[in-house]
């Protein structure tokens, strides 16, 4: 555990993760909602970003992640969200490491909009430490 983030090895896959819970809030979820970070390293996938969001997304949804003075807008369906792409995983990996907290925004099926708040505390150095624990296959 790195304060709010921890970093874990699945070594039959193999693959790495950073990940976090949300900072706490009363709104109503469907799911537990978290964050990750991870590479998989037989798929040359390093720094993947992912939310598993605390709803299911409207049919056509727009996610956005607001990480400091930066927004993104993900890509997302049922109760997930991701990067576009590589190049927009390490543009907020980037911001990650460099913010405080970081705030996705989504609506839901039923067109009520949501959010979840991170800590980026922690974040930099848990993803640093899946990183390494991956670089072992």
């Amino acid at each position: 555990m790195f304060d709010q983030w921890g970093a874990f090895r699945d070594a039959s896959v193999p693959r790495c993760y950073a990940i976090a819970t949300p900072l706490p809030d009363r709104s109503r979820k469907q799911f537990e909602p978290f964050a990750t970070v991870a590479t998989w390293p037989k798929q040359n996938i390093r720094g993947q970003v992912h939310f598993r969001l605390a709803r299911l997304l409207a049919e056509q949804p727009r996610v956005s992640l607001r990480i400091g003075t930066r927004t993104f807008d993900l890509v997302g369906g049922g109760g997930d969200a991701w990067a576009a792409d590589r190049t927009m995983d390490a543009a907020i990996l980037a911001a990650m490491r460099s913010a405080t907290v970081m705030t996705i925004r989504a609506t839901d099926r039923r067109g009520r909009r949501f959010s979840n708040r991170y800590s980026l505390a922690g974040a930099a150095t848990a993803m640093d430490a899946a990183t390494l624990a991956c670089a072992r296959n």
